[in-house]
């Protein structure tokens, strides 16, 4: 993938984020647009080649608008700093975990897994892990994992100072163990988390060539058990 081209014009446009700019340019923006497509298809098979469920997806229904939705923001910058991919067996909007790539300027990341669960979800993703905890830490207490997305959960902040950190697992957390769950339990720091979303930054040169695919592979298959066992229990709400 040529990263340059597309980071370039992605610095271009947080310097000139407005229509008039945007319109004058839109020979290059179908350059960047084209080239970040093909290198999510180039993902996009890798990830079928892990995880066959998500076989029936194409390039188009992983990839994201660029214009912004403004309704609800103070930010009225029409067009987003960045582009972003999500692989998901259900679709982007799904709350089954998925696969999920970001190219932007110094904030460049691979990430994994879930967030935003209802809590009817949470609370039986929790009861499965005390339930079945061996399965649960070998998932996510092995060297190659915490190496990648950092250990146990702990790091706190806003789920945008946690987005920013290089690497971490769990955007959002409870401060206290959740009702109902014993606040005394080896591991309630798991508990306490409000999704599964387990994140690594790479260079900004990262996807340049074809390189980037193999490690992007390695990543996603490391966090992969971590997924799985939350999607079986997401799977029987969706």
């Amino acid at each position: 993938m040529d990263s340059k081209l597309i980071l370039d014009f992605l610095r271009d446009i947080v310097a000139n984020n407005n229509r008039p700019w945007f319109l004058k340019h839109q020979t290059e923006y179908r350059a960047v647009k084209a080239e970040w497509e093909r290198g999510v298809g180039q993902a996009l098979e890798r990830i079928v080649a892990i995880d066959p469920s998500v076989a029936t997806q194409r390039v188009k229904d992983c990839t994201y608008r660029f214009n912004r939705d403004t309704r609800f923001s103070p930010d009225k910058s029409p067009y987003k700093n960045h582009l972003g991919a999500y692989v998901n067996a259900r679709g982007k909007k799904a709350l089954r975990g998925g696969y999920y790539l970001h190219m932007e300027p110094d904030h460049c990341l691979l990430a994994v897994g879930n967030y935003w669960l209802p809590t009817n979800i949470l609370t039986s993703c929790r009861n499965e892990m005390m339930a079945n905890e061996e399965r649960w830490l070998s998932c996510v207490e092995n060297g190659e994992f915490q190496r990648l997305f950092g250990s146990k959960g702990k790091e706190t902040g806003t789920w945008e100072e946690m987005w920013d950190s290089p690497q971490g697992f769990g955007l959002t957390k409870l401060k206290t163990c959740p009702k109902g769950f014993p606040r005394d339990y080896g591991h309630a720091e798991y508990l306490r988390l409000k999704d599964y979303c387990a994140w690594h930054h790479v260079a900004d040169d990262f996807f340049e060539g074809d390189g980037w695919l193999d490690e992007m592979e390695h990543v996603f298959r490391t966090a992969k058990p971590m997924m799985d066992f939350m999607n079986e229990v997401i799977d029987d709400y969706e």
